[in-house]
């Protein structure tokens, strides 16, 4: 799996990615609520970098053996923890957390590799008290 600089716009994006993917399919609600959003102006991408990082993202996972694909994209958990680490800022994290929960739920359905993105993001970044409050999708970056 190919890595990124921490905090870097695609090291951001490839998480939201991730939670996209984590579903074994890629709907167009879920491209069209990140488009809707502006995701990769969020994240400080290039015009028609996400789709990039997508094709990406699609790559490494097929060619990456502690990787299947079942009813649900699995990523081993000691590279998901590795992943996460690459965004260590406080504000980013949010504002990742916020598209992957938007992205998530875009399709109606939480399955349990989204469970499991979320999970890892929300543990290891410490998030869990960001998640309680109420007004928390209207402080974050992002207006899901």
């Amino acid at each position: 799996m190919r890595t990124y600089p921490s905090n870097s716009p695609q090291a951001a994006a490839r998480i939201v990615v991730l939670a996209m993917l984590a579903d074994a399919q890629m709907c167009q609600a879920e491209v069209n609520v990140l488009n809707r959003l502006r995701a990769d102006e969020l994240l400080g991408l290039r015009p028609d970098e996400l789709q990039c990082i997508v094709h990406s993202m699609c790559n490494d996972m097929l060619l990456t053996a502690e990787m299947t694909w079942a009813d649900a994209c699995q990523v081993a958990p000691h590279t998901l923890v590795t992943l996460m680490a690459e965004i260590d800022d406080p504000e980013l994290r949010v504002t990742v957390l916020a598209l992957c929960i938007a992205v998530i739920e875009a399709d109606g359905r939480v399955v349990e590799g989204e469970e499991l993105v979320l999970r890892t993001a929300i543990e290891q970044w410490g998030m869990q008290r960001w998640m309680m409050r109420p007004e928390r999708l209207n402080r974050s970056a992002v207006n899901v």
